[in-house]
């Protein structure tokens, strides 16, 4: 939570347990047995106060007394001298509603306009090393619009991490090696050999994209039938070794244009290079939570509570691709040392991930220190129906083709709408709709607004001089503490974003940060009006814009200051 915030709980706290210490001291009261813990909660109405306490509730049962007679004590010995607290009333059974002053609601206003693109960060992470590995796609082909949820997730995940306070690094693990590429490698043949040959046949299972044409073409181009007259081994290993790269940028160029940037781009083909997936394999076997049956090695994961055993290498000596995926998180884990990696995975992965914590026990490493977000599909819907082709293309929508027709502010933004682990229908429609039913258009316009008001005055000689004294006390309506509550409430909404890895709360918060906005505008004139006053609300105005742009500067989204 903010400073402020967090130092008004303070003070309620001592406020209530002073007067308990006092009035036992006096005999005031008399405790049966230990005090429990009592919570300091926002009330749901805000007439009801700034705070509410449940103290005299919780002790009720301590002191052999009725909650409001409790409660009468606790007042008649509180002293709220040199706090925010203005004043306090019982309410219901034994609530204590606690009203803050106009001090407070002045300071977190010149808080956040002094500490500007800081205001909402924290130390709550406390330097913590994490690694946050998305979308990782694989490389044989384009990103699916699920990599696009994926990608603008752990990006944003990641930046809700860093402002909470932890050491974040961003990952992109590439499956350069097993099964894929030698799909990739037997496509690729095989097409290529159709530009030579007749009667070539794909087989069902091989990758029939337009993608793989356009490499052995071009490969073709350069190097003519070169290859026909070469084994199969190294026909294929030629054409990867073109190809790839050539995937692997775009995909790299892909999420750049989505505003993705990756600290790492992890290779699984250096795991086997460098021999640490063989290392991983004699780690298990001497763990001595392995098996042989059937000429294959087991691991015995139903040791560790899953629900079967499964193979690591198979008989012919091949490892299955659980190996180099745990090679992999131990490398994460133990070599790197991260304190902790988070995957942010398809919910077609919830069987992998007991398998994956399983096999790191066994080599001594704590589960624990792996996350997994299991993301759930999304849905594209066009005038109310679901679609699964491009009408521009006639093939399914990929990330690249979802840009074209959507802006990036609204994908990343949209993607953000829902916590991971639920479905989610993209109405594309919306997303380029310039109303304020599209909620990234609503968040930005509030913004634009902000900056209007300030440029207009400022060519009228009004300037929202930060050196200027301003007397902030007379922001008291209740729209205008609405709203500075709200924005006081940043801090703590990141630090809960990152506790529960749902950058949706950020998304949900800025969007109720500019609702209040437009409330307070609708009733708060800023112009025109008596001049402390008037310079109050411009500051105030100011600070929200700062905190919506704050908030979109995380979620990479353009915070225009014209629309």
């Amino acid at each position: 939570m903010s400073v402020l915030v967090e130092k008004a709980k303070k003070q309620l706290n001592e406020v209530v347990l002073c007067p308990v210490n006092n009035a036992i001291e006096k005999g005031a009261l008399q405790p049966s047995q230990p005090l429990n813990d009592f919570s300091i909660e926002v009330p749901s109405k805000r007439e009801h106060g700034d705070y509410a306490v449940n103290a005299a509730m919780c002790w009720s049962k301590a002191f052999k007394t009725a909650p409001r007679a409790i409660a009468e004590i606790l007042l008649e010995y509180a002293d709220f001298s040199d706090t925010y607290i203005e004043r306090a009333e019982i309410a219901g059974p034994g609530f204590i509603n606690f009203f803050l002053n106009d001090g407070y609601y002045a300071d977190i206003v010149a808080d956040i306009n002094e500490k500007g693109a800081d205001y909402g960060k924290s130390n709550f992470g406390d330097g913590k090393r994490i690694l946050v590995e998305f979308v990782s796609a694989n490389p044989t082909g384009p990103m699916h619009i699920g990599n696009a949820r994926g990608g603008a997730l752990g990006d944003c995940l990641a930046a809700v991490l860093e402002a909470a306070g932890y050491y974040t690094e961003r990952e992109f693990y590439i499956n350069d090696a097993g099964n894929q590429i030698n799909k990739f490698g037997l496509s690729l043949d095989l097409r290529y050999q159709q530009l030579y040959k007749d009667g070539i046949e794909m087989p069902e299972d091989s990758y029939h994209g337009e993608d793989i044409i356009n490499h052995v073409k071009a490969y073709a181009q350069i190097n003519g039938d070169s290859l026909m007259n070469v084994c199969e081994e190294e026909r294929r290993a030629k054409l990867v070794e073109f190809a790839l790269p050539k995937n692997i940028q775009g995909l790299h160029d892909d999420l750049l244009k989505y505003r993705i940037e990756y600290d790492t781009w992890f290779k699984e083909s250096t795991l086997h290079q460098n021999g640490e997936a063989k290392k991983i394999v004699e780690l298990l076997k001497k763990s001595g939570h392995t098996y042989m049956s059937e000429d294959a090695l087991w691991f015995k994961a139903t040791d560790f509570g899953c629900d079967k055993d499964f193979v690591l290498v198979r008989a012919n000596g091949i490892p299955t691709y659980v190996v180099p995926d745990i090679a992999y998180h131990y490398n994460k884990l133990v070599t790197r040392k991260f304190d902790k990696a988070i995957d942010i995975l398809g919910a077609d992965h919830h069987g992998y991930v007991p398998r994956l914590k399983a096999a790191l026990t066994a080599l001594g490493v704590d589960s624990d220190k792996l996350d997994v977000v299991l993301m759930q599909m999304v849905r594209l819907v066009r005038d109310g129906e679901v679609i699964k082709a491009s009408k521009r293309s006639g093939k399914a929508i990929t990330l690249v083709t979802l840009l074209d027709e959507v802006p990036i502010d609204a994908a990343r933004f949209f993607f953000n709408l829902r916590e991971p682990n639920s479905h989610f229908d993209f109405d594309l429609d919306l997303a380029v709709n310039e109303s304020n039913s599209n909620p990234v258009y609503y968040v930005q316009y509030a913004h634009a607004r902000i900056c209007s008001i300030m440029r207009n005055l400022e060519a009228e000689g009004i300037k929202c001089d930060d050196n200027v004294s301003v007397n902030l006390k007379v922001l008291n309506s209740p729209e205008e503490r609405e709203l500075i509550v709200q924005l006081g409430a940043f801090t703590n909404e990141i630090i809960q974003s990152a506790k529960c890895y749902d950058p949706a709360k950020i998304t949900h918060y800025v969007s109720e940060v500019a609702t209040k906005f437009h409330k307070f505008y609708a009733s708060c004139r800023v112009k025109g009006i008596d001049s402390e006053l008037m310079m109050a609300r411009l500051r105030l105005c100011k600070a929200t814009a700062t905190v919506i742009k704050n908030v979109l500067t995380m979620l990479k989204v353009d915070a225009p200051e014209k629309m």
